[in-house]
């Protein structure tokens, strides 16, 4: 190795830099307020290494190879419960979940009247004019599982709220980004809060909307998920962990929204 190759090697990380480290690639994050070299793993899989400036490149290498364990492990927990949230096309057959039924789309050349996304006879029936622009069609398709979603539910939160002996909250059905549920609570004026679920939640099995339900009503009793929380909602629903790691795993794999262009 030269001495110009050497100078190179030791060269101090700078902030936004890459490093590969034993088959890691990692993106340097320098501050002059960190004592510690840390790692982190990114939603993304990616890699983050924090270093404080001015410490010698070697350093940080020697630090991730004495972590680099810590490192595979992570990113193989990462792998098993990363999103795999599938694109759907606006087109005659594609697949659509509800209540962990499967039903085909139907594009239909008649319009109803209200234009709405409609479940008939087993079929999913969209107007084509909603086939023919994503972000149509994707908003005809989410306000179909609001609806229904909304309908279905406002049968179901009241055996739940009196079963866990809490007051019935107000609820809506929207857009949640990556959230199954959230609970907002009340005042003077609405004294049992809010409660919102997002609308792919309605894809999933019935027992696992029941388990969201739980959750969130739990919420109007208790804030926060502490030792308290799960204490409760044990109490309602005492598979609860068991549906929870099925939301986990199940979830991942729902659509989210996202349209193929075609």
């Amino acid at each position: 190795m030269t001495a110009l190759a050497e100078k190179h090697q030791d060269r101090t990380p700078a902030d936004g830099d890459w490093v590969s480290v034993d088959g890691l690639s990692l993106r340097v994050r320098a501050s002059a307020r960190r004592k510690r070299f840390a790692l982190t793993v990114e939603p993304d899989a990616t890699l983050t290494l924090h270093v404080p400036e001015g410490r010698p490149r070697t350093e940080a290498e020697g630090f991730v190879r004495a972590h680099r364990e810590w490192v595979v492990a992570k990113l193989g927990q990462r792998e098993r419960t990363r999103p795999l949230n599938p694109a759907k096309r606006l087109s005659e057959g594609e697949v659509f979940r509800y209540l962990g039924r499967t039903y085909r789309l139907a594009v239909s050349d008649s319009t109803p009247a209200d234009g709405r996304v409609r479940l008939v006879a087993g079929r999913l029936v969209i107007a084509r004019k909603h086939t023919e622009d994503a972000a149509e069609g994707r908003a005809a398709l989410v306000d179909w599982y609001c609806r229904v979603g909304r309908s279905w539910v406002g049968n179901r939160l009241q055996p739940w709220a009196a079963r866990m002996a809490v007051g019935e909250p107000q609820l809506d059905v929207r857009d949640l980004g990556q959230k199954w549920g959230a609970y907002q609570p009340g005042d003077g004026a609405n004294g049992h809060g809010r409660m919102s679920l997002g609308w792919p939640l309605f894809q999933l099995p019935m027992h696992l909307v029941d388990y969201v339900i739980a959750h969130e009503l739990t919420h109007v009793k208790v804030s926060g998920h502490g030792a308290g929380f799960w204490r409760l909602l044990r109490l309602a629903l005492p598979e609860y962990e068991e549906r929870r790691a099925e939301l986990d795993e199940l979830g991942r794999r729902m659509w989210m929204g996202e349209i193929e262009r075609q």
